[in-house]
Parts: structure tokens; C-alpha cells; sequence
């Protein structure tokens, strides 16, 4: 079983179509979204985690492509400077996996790698800069 998380991101004409049903259902992946923002009309982003064999995994890909779907490996990760974090907790209300969360009764912002689910919803909402997208050694798949 091969499995990768992916970001893809949809124009305004691919948001409306099941495409994500319809890779599922023509090249036997199983999918699991992680975050998604698509709204009818609008450009939309989603991360999700795919698993099937690796050679119907590399022609869902194409698929996507064909599509006009942008696929990122999700190559990155979110990290946190701890000497910038001011522990004022604006990443928390934005962050929708609980990757992020306040300690009590310290009242410090606690940050948990694995439910990140790399929306980067944080990275704006944070005043002090402190959260930060980080480039990984992964590599991507043709």
C-alpha cells in the first residue's frame, strides 16, 4: 500500500466537480481529507492522504493534473519558533485540527506536530511571525 498526503488546489471551474469521488471510484484510492476550503465559485485548497497501489496512484495523479488540479507532495511542514512565540493564543482559534491549543492553567500555547494538518491558516493569524511554513527533504513524485 502507497500512501502520500497531498495538497491540492482547484481553480474556480474545477471546484464544482466530484473529481475527488471520481478518482476514488476510477483508480481504487482511498482517500482521507484532512482540510479542505472549496467554495462554489471561488479557488479552493484541500489536503488529503491517499493510499492505493503505487501504479494507481501515479495515474490518479494524472488524472488530477488532466483536470487542471494543482498537486503538491506536502513536501512542508508547519513549525513554531519558540523565541517569537508570544504565547497570545490567535493560532488557536484558527487551527481546525486541535494541532494547536492553550495549556492551563499556564495559559501556553501548545503545538502537537502530528495533527497539523498544514492548512496554514496559522501562519497569517499569528502577530509575532512565530509560526513558520518549513520546506522538508521529501521529494516529488512524477
Amino acid at each position: 500500500m502507497y500512501s502520500k498526503i497531498l495538497i491540492l488546489r482547484f481553480g474556480k471551474t474545477e471546484a464544482h466537480e466530484p473529481i475527488v469521488c471520481n478518482l476514488t471510484r476510477e483508480h481504487d484510492l482511498i482517500f482521507n481529507i484532512l482540510n479542505a476550503t472549496i467554495l462554489p465559485r471561488k479557488e479552493g485548497i484541500m489536503v488529503l492522504e491517499l493510499s492505493g497501489s503505487k501504479k494507481n496512484f501515479r495515474e490518479g495523479v494524472k488524472y488530477l493534473k488532466n483536470k487542471g488540479v494543482h498537486v503538491e507532495n506536502a513536501s512542508q511542514e508547519i513549525s513554531r519558533d519558540k523565541i517569537k512565540c508570544t504565547h497570545c493564543g490567535a493560532c488557536t482559534a484558527v487551527c481546525p485540527t486541535g494541532a494547536l491549543s492553550i495549556e492551563r492553567p499556564e495559559m501556553s500555547v501548545k503545538f502537537e506536530q502530528k495533527k497539523c494538518s498544514i492548512c496554514e491558516l496559522c501562519v497569517p493569524a499569528c502577530p509575532t511571525r512565530a509560526m513558520e511554513i518549513r520546506q522538508t527533504s521529501q521529494t516529488f513524485f512524477e
